[in-house]
């Protein structure tokens, strides 16, 4: 499949000025756990940046984020995600937006099958779509996201992220213009948790 025919089933992919490759975003308001969060200031998703700024500035950007999200449906959208991937070494599933389904959860796993030279990473709070460990790919790391600041996301999957505030985030980005530069640790099966600091 050409990338141009990919496109138009699953939409654009999406850039971010942060990371070294793109990402695929759907809508925040969609988040099945995280919409149960958002009311408590001691959840991370209370504060959700994929809520605001340029996600709510620019209806165009939430309008591609629900064509996405209902491109899943399209039996050739593995395919299609596969054309526009094959080629980067790193991406990340949801810099907005979450996982919807089992069988969501089944067709990302799918793809990074099918991309083995690129690198996935997926922070998720669905709890209920994780996957057995042994269907996750050597090349994709899923991290449970926990879902209380300063908190843990417990021992109910190998690797996790966490939001910090003091001052003993892991993560070197605030530091360093909010870029990842030349970390990768979000990618790396190595480091079991990444802590972020609360912004």
């Amino acid at each position: 499949m050409l990338v141009k025919d990919a496109v138009k089933i699953t939409d654009s992919l999406t850039g971010t000025s942060k990371m070294p490759g793109k990402s695929y975003s759907l809508p925040a308001w969609e988040c099945q756990t995280g919409s149960k969060l958002w009311n408590n200031p001691k959840s991370p998703c209370f504060y959700c940046y994929a809520k605001k700024n340029n996600y709510v500035r620019y209806p165009a950007i939430k309008a591609a984020q629900y064509r996405r999200l209902d491109a899943i449906k399209n039996p050739l959208w593995v395919e299609a995600m596969v054309a526009q991937i094959k080629r980067m070494k790193w991406f990340r599933w949801h810099d907005a937006g979450d996982v919807q389904s089992v069988e969501h959860m089944n067709k990302i796993l799918e793809v990074a099958r099918q991309t083995p030279d690129t690198k996935h990473w997926m922070p998720t709070q669905e709890r209920p779509y994780l996957p057995a460990p042994e269907d996750v790919p050597d090349n994709m790391i899923i991290r449970l996201s926990a879902a209380r600041i300063d908190g843990s996301a417990g021992n109910a999957w190998s690797h996790s992220s966490s939001v910090v505030t003091d001052g003993s985030e892991t993560c070197p980005s605030g530091k360093q213009g909010n870029k990842c530069l030349d970390c990768r640790a979000c990618w790396n099966k190595d480091i079991k948790n990444v802590s972020y600091g609360k912004h």
